[in-house]
């Protein structure tokens, strides 16, 4: 049975905004306009809400668990499927959580290795991200959120940045709206699966937050926080770009940057770069933190040991993953994984749940009548 969480160590609720806002906004928001334009056109940003939509009924679903539950994820797993084959598969999970903060470190050090320094090793990035995350983590769950916290405040000054293309915007290439069929637009918001993944980890520091059972209606906001932000990022880059420029640059958001002309700055796409390291640390520090809670759950080890051992994984996929190719088809796979594991495990759950609940009270019942 698990402990109850010391109240030292718990956060207050509101913080679940910036934890699943700071979550889902990293590496995704850089290039999530080509995915989708590519499955939804000039009508991108419908699938974008279609997504934002989906993901407050997974929300609601996570809530649904936790609350019957009162545990995290490795107690629904023990609860529905038993205690062995409830911790193989909590098991997965933790690697898919590895897997995810990898998948964000690559992509920004490929980011770097782009735009700024050609010739930096991965390597020594690496290195580099090993020690600060683990510096981070190793503090605990309050280090996590503070950073988290800082995540969502600090990259707020790019905003108004990104909305500096507007003075070129041809919104007339957006009319009519919905050319699409609604097939072609569901796959577009399936397209958005990596930009919004990461939510999910509120199924494991749910025990932490404060008056948790009220804290549903800040998971929503912050998801909505998303929700707007990623739309308004795409209307933007549509009346910016063409339906061709969009199909064929890489990083759309960054790409924005360029235009941002200052009389002290020549390249802001620098500035863009650097301080979006604020935004994707929470999601490799929280997707870290959940993969060594988890493994601590699983094998009642200790997490510091488990979080070395999540950090040497994912030191060696980052090195081991050199060329271009390899990055797109490590994001494909955990966008792929990911659309299945949240967006179609979390709703079989809540079924199997409630299965299972319901079996247990009908024999206890039966027992007690006897």
């Amino acid at each position: 049975m698990e402990q109850p969480i010391k109240e030292k160590y718990l956060v207050s609720g509101f913080l679940t905004l910036f934890l699943i806002n700071g979550m889902q906004v990293g590496m995704g928001v850089l290039s999530y306009q080509r995915t989708i334009v590519k499955s939804a056109g000039y009508d991108a940003w419908i699938s974008v809400l279609m997504a934002g939509i989906f993901v407050h009924f997974i929300i609601a679903c996570m809530y649904i668990l936790l609350k019957r539950a009162n545990g995290d994820l490795v107690t629904i797993h023990q609860q529905i499927f038993g205690k062995w084959l409830g911790n193989a598969i909590s098991l997965f999970a933790c690697l898919y959580f590895v897997v995810l903060a990898t998948t964000v470190l690559r992509g920004y050090i490929e980011i770097v290795q782009v735009w700024m320094f050609p010739d930096l090793p991965t390597w020594a990035m690496a290195l580099v991200a090993v020690g600060f995350f683990y510096y981070v983590v190793a503090g605990g769950f309050r280090s996590v959120v503070g950073l988290t916290f800082l995540g969502v405040i600090i990259p707020i000054v790019l905003v108004p940045m990104l909305l500096m293309p507007l003075e070129y915007a041809n919104f007339i290439n957006m009319l009519p709206v919905w050319k699409h069929s609604i097939l072609e637009l569901a796959l577009g918001a399936k397209d958005t699966t990596l930009s919004f993944l990461g939510f999910e980890l509120l199924l494991l520091y749910y025990p932490f937050l404060k008056k948790k059972e009220l804290t549903q209606k800040w998971a929503h906001f912050g998801a909505v926080l998303t929700t707007i932000s990623y739309t308004v990022l795409m209307v933007v880059s549509l009346a910016f770009y063409s339906e061709e420029q969009l199909n064929q640059t890489i990083w759309a958001t960054l790409t924005l940057y360029k235009v941002v002309q200052l009389p002290f700055l020549e390249r802001f796409e620098y500035i863009g770069i650097s301080l979006w390291m604020f935004l994707i640390a929470p999601n490799i520090a929280l997707a870290l933190w959940g993969a060594s809670r988890c493994a601590k759950r699983i094998f009642q080890m200790n997490q510091r040991i488990a979080l070395v051992i999540s950090l040497v994984i994912m030191a060696i996929i980052v090195v081991f993953i050199p060329t271009r190719q390899e990055v797109s088809l490590l994001n494909e796979w955990v966008g792929e994984i990911g659309f299945y594991l949240v967006f179609v495990y979390i709703p079989m759950l809540v079924v199997l749940q409630a299965i299972v609940l319901k079996f247990r009270r009908d024999n206890h019942e039966h027992t007690s009548s006897m």
